[in-house]
């Protein structure tokens, strides 16, 4: 009996013995298994993490090559590419899109940024007039009857007058206004894309209304912002008006904002529109900015003033500037860039003697028939001298560092280095 006690007792001990053993194993099995997994965790957090720093890296040097770009001092330059050009001394350039429109007597024509000639259109004028909006333009033939409406693929429509021709300006949607006269009164007739006749028209009467300096429409073409001189008691006065031909100003019988006072001293003699909601009138003594994000009452926000008279004007659909004339010194020429909100971007006083001044993308750039002096919007000087051609049109071209440079005989692209 104890025998058998005895080997009970073994027995029991022996199992016992296994399912510790047992125990054991299954807490190293999870203890290893544990530590594997803390241990794969460890190394994918330390490859996201260096996946991170590599990525933070890439983002870092990649802004750190635009700064660099950016702030960089061009001071040589490479002809990419050149092609001659037919009628350069009497043809006339506009930057068109990201390419150039180029008119003449005879006719008008596209070119791309590597000088080739994407379509052309035949006419005949005697003093043609472009305006461009956007992937718009319009080329008029001033105290003429016939008015042209393109866009990047080729004329669109044609119109012909009953009046000569003032003005033209186009939409960045195609709808176009001429300002047309007679004896006693000036008219702003509107038109579609295709040149046929819209049925609206701004009449003013010479005597009482005034005679109107310069117009624009709105991107879409609802809005008409329009500066008008008039004689008042023996004086000639100017007056800013803005209409709106949508459902929206049609309980004020389409005027949404008149300005008188704030022109009282001095004349709007370029108004813009450069887009929905901001509208421009530049004068000899500075720049109104107006916002129409109300529609139904366009507002004056802020004027731009400055102490010295205004020598040039110059904008884009972004920005709008000037240059004045300082009172002497090393630095005779003053430029003052804002965007068209009226926020200032940046003041650069220079010594160029320039004769044109274009916005053209992120460049804005002084130029005279020898050389050119280019800034960044940012306000950075890029590049100072000459191109090695008489200049007639510079834009900035497919890059950043480049520029496409149109003279009576030759349109080159040219690298800045």
């Amino acid at each position: 009996m104890s025998d058998m006690s005895s080997m009970n007792r073994e027995r029991k001990k022996r199992e016992l013995k296994r399912q510790v053993i047992s125990a054991g194993e299954e807490r190293r099995a999870v203890q290893e298994e544990a530590a594997s997994g803390e241990d794969g965790r460890r190394k994918k957090g330390k490859r996201r993490l260096w996946i991170l720093l590599l990525l933070a890296a890439a983002v870092a040097m990649a802004f750190g090559f635009r700064y660099y770009l950016a702030q960089r001092l061009y001071t040589e330059y490479q002809v990419v590419w050149e092609t001659p050009v037919e009628e350069g001394a009497t043809a006339k350039y506009e930057n068109f899109g990201t390419n150039v429109l180029k008119y003449t007597r005879d006719g008008m024509s596209y070119v791309d940024s590597k000088g080739n000639t994407v379509w052309m259109t035949s006419y005949e004028m005697k003093n043609p007039a472009a305006c461009v909006n956007g992937d718009y333009a319009v080329v008029a033939d001033l105290q003429g009857n016939s008015i042209y409406i393109c866009d990047l693929t080729g004329v669109l429509g044609q119109a012909s007058t009953v009046l000569p021709v003032v003005k033209a300006v186009v939409s960045q949607t195609g709808v176009t206004a001429a300002v047309l006269e007679d004896s006693g009164a000036s008219y702003i007739q509107y038109y579609n894309r295709d040149g046929s006749t819209i049925d609206l028209t701004v009449r003013s009467a010479m005597s009482g209304d005034g005679y109107p300096v310069d117009i624009a429409l709105s991107p879409d073409g609802s809005q008409t912002i329009a500066s008008f001189m008039y004689v008042d008691g023996g004086e000639l006065k100017n007056r800013v008006v803005f209409y709106d031909f949508s459902e929206i100003g049609q309980n004020q019988k389409h005027l949404v904002g008149g300005f008188d006072e704030e022109f009282a001293d001095s004349i709007a003699a370029r108004v813009i529109y450069p887009d929905e909601t901001h509208a421009c009138a530049f004068t000899d003594r500075g720049i109104s900015f107006f916002s129409s994000r109300n529609q139904a009452a366009v507002e004056l926000t802020s004027q731009a003033q400055p102490e010295e008279s205004i020598q040039t004007v110059f904008y884009s659909d972004q920005y709008a500037g000037f240059i004045v004339r300082t009172s002497g010194g090393e630095n005779p020429y003053r430029l003052e860039l804002y965007r068209v909100s009226g926020e200032p971007v940046f003041s650069a006083e220079f010594n160029f003697q320039y004769k044109h001044v274009d916005i053209s993308r992120d460049m804005v750039i002084l130029y005279n028939e020898e050389a050119c002096q280019i800034y960044s919007t940012g306000g950075n000087l890029r590049y100072a001298g000459e191109l090695g051609m008489e200049i007639q049109q510079i834009n900035q071209g497919r890059s950043g560092s480049s520029v496409i440079v149109t003279g009576p005989q030759v349109m080159k692209e040219i690298r800045l280095q």
